[in-house]
């Protein structure tokens, strides 16, 4: 890893999402200067930025990812040295009622990227986001960087797409272009709809007294869940490297989310069972049974290890929920 990297230029887009928070809090405590685009920065309440206390440091640009203009102005106004790519429709759940719009702000959107960086013929690093959900269910074998993609929802469809895509401009045009290929990673700046979130704010709110039932889709299914702000260093960790190389970042182990639900009730003295219901209208079309993954490669090669496993995950979006009520 380098020693200073002040004075960089770091784009990042999709800023306004968990992930682009933590990183652009990560990167300026390295010196660098961030600049973050969403659809219109002027409307955008970058809600993840304010909480970190760091909105008045990051410069705020408008970028339509599925408009190649869009991109090319915001690259050359900006001139970045490295180009992190986390914009995108990110809800799995939702990509089954909008198919069309996922795939094209993630898979158009990602190869807008990758042209404007070759138009623009600049040495620009680039990071793309890929996701654990493109290999499907691994029940058995955990997936690493050699495992298949067998997506199950629109979602994962658009990530193997972009994934290739980078993999494309990589070999073909020697492209500094790399994904890592992240699990589920949680914190308190996930908005509400993702199902991590919904459980401890109801959590939360049942704890102080509220009526209300927590309604979930299948308790069964199994995730490796880590921590956010530990993965985003794993994203610059890639970027630092000498050549491109795509990872699998995860924690390596796997729970279920009725083992989710029930560390949040238990860290509130509640037993889950006495408010949680499970609705067969909130189950996906189609879904991953369990997902298992194998992180050696990122521990080998980038020195990176998830310290943060699920229980503490949950604690601490319990205390941070706690926090916000009061």
């Amino acid at each position: 890893m380098p020693e200073s990297t002040s004075g960089r230029r770091a784009l990042i887009c999709g800023v306004s999402g968990q992930d682009g928070a933590y990183l652009a809090q990560l990167l300026l405590s390295r010196g660098y200067t961030v600049c973050g685009t969403s659809r219109d920065a002027q409307v955008s309440a970058f809600r993840g930025l304010a909480e970190l206390g760091i909105l008045d440091r990051v410069k705020l640009e408008s970028m339509t990812l599925t408009d190649f203009r869009s991109v090319l102005q915001v690259l050359t106004k900006f001139n970045p040295d490295e180009v992190y790519n986390l914009a995108g429709q990110s809800s799995v759940g939702l990509s089954f009622q909008q198919p069309v719009e996922t795939l094209e702000s993630i898979g158009t959107g990602t190869l807008n990227l990758l042209e404007a960086i070759r138009f623009r013929a600049r040495p620009v690093r680039m990071y793309n986001a890929g996701s654990g959900e493109c290999f499907g269910d691994t029940p058995t074998a955990p997936a690493n960087e050699a495992s298949p993609f067998r997506p199950r929802s629109p979602y994962a469809v658009a990530k193997a797409a972009a994934y290739w895509e980078v993999a494309n401009y990589r070999e073909a045009y020697g492209l500094f272009a790399c994904s890592g290929v992240l699990f589920n990673h949680e914190s308190p700046l996930r908005p509400e709809r993702f199902v991590t979130r919904k459980v401890v704010a109801s959590a939360v709110r049942i704890a102080q007294g509220s009526q209300e039932r927590l309604r979930l889709g299948d308790l069964s299914v199994h995730r490796d869940w880590g921590w956010a702000p530990e993965y985003v260093d794993a994203m610059w960790r890639m970027m630092q490297l000498p050549e491109p190389q795509d990872f699998v970042i995860a924690t390596g182990e796997t729970h279920s989310l009725e083992a989710f639900v029930a560390t949040a009730f238990e860290c509130l003295g509640h037993d889950w069972r006495a408010h949680v219901d499970s609705d067969d209208a909130l189950r996906r079309p189609s879904d991953i049974r369990i997902g298992r993954a194998d992180p050696s490669k990122a521990s080998a090669v980038l020195g990176w290890r998830a310290t943060v496993r699920m229980k503490e995950v949950v604690r601490r979006m319990v205390a941070a929920e706690q926090a916000r009520a009061r």
